[in-house]
Order: C-alpha cells, then structure tokens, then sequence
C-alpha cells in the first residue's frame, strides 16, 4: 500500500485548520519564607499591588510589599502547607470585594465569596479591597 503526497499533504492541511492552541503568560515565583500569615515571594517581576497570588496549596494571598527582588504577601486563609520553595501564580485579579444591594444579609469571607450556602452573588459592581 503506498501512500501519497497528496493524502499526507491533506492530513497534515486538516490538523493544521483544527489546531487551536491558546497562550497564558502567567508570572510564576517561590517561596522564600513564611510565618504568622505572611509569605515572602521571589520571582514575581509583574506583579501589581494588591493582586490576588495563588499558591500551590490552593491558598489565595494577596501582594502587598513590592519591593525590587522580592514581594511580601499575606496569605488569605491557613497557611498550611505553604513551604519554602512553593510555587506562586500570579492571577492578574485586583483583590475586589462585591457591592450592593445583592450583598445584603449575606455572610461573605474577606474575599466576597459566599459562605451561607445561597448560590453565587448577583452583583454587577465591586470595589477594590
């Protein structure tokens, strides 16, 4: 069975038209130190003041200390897990919190999400922390 330069000119054609690959810059950094609630992070060249940092625990922090090789950064939440030479995510989020009248008799956590156990909030304005 030979096989043709027009078949495989075709198949290579059709997988190129289907490709659909999507590029992320995310800004990736370590873990220097960590104690009482607050990480010192290394390699975080573009991060904002007040982002929203996502450890490799899970745990969300939010990026205060800017300074020029490092950045502090308090840790929302336990800082369990959280070790020297964890991997940190940038999330291109400013730390907000939801505004309104939606927010009325909810219970919120210091992020704005939701712990009452009614569904998502239904706000279409947030200020930042």
């Amino acid at each position: 069975m030979a096989v043709r330069g027009q078949d495989i000119a075709s198949i290579i054609r059709r997988q190129i038209e289907q490709f659909g690959a999507t590029v992320e810059a995310v800004d990736i950094g370590s873990v220097i130190q960590v104690g009482d609630g607050i990480a010192t992070i290394h390699g975080l060249s573009g991060v904002r003041y007040g982002e929203l940092l996502e450890f490799s625990t899970g745990a969300i922090g939010m990026a205060l200390n800017l300074e020029e090789e490092t950045v502090g950064a308090v840790i929302m939440g336990t800082d369990f897990g959280i070790r020297e030479g964890a991997e940190v995510r940038t999330t291109g989020r400013i730390a907000q919190v939801p505004v309104g009248d939606a927010l009325l008799g909810r219970v919120v956590d210091s992020l704005g999400t939701p712990l009452d156990g009614k569904g998502p909030i239904q706000s279409t304005r947030s200020r930042p922390i």
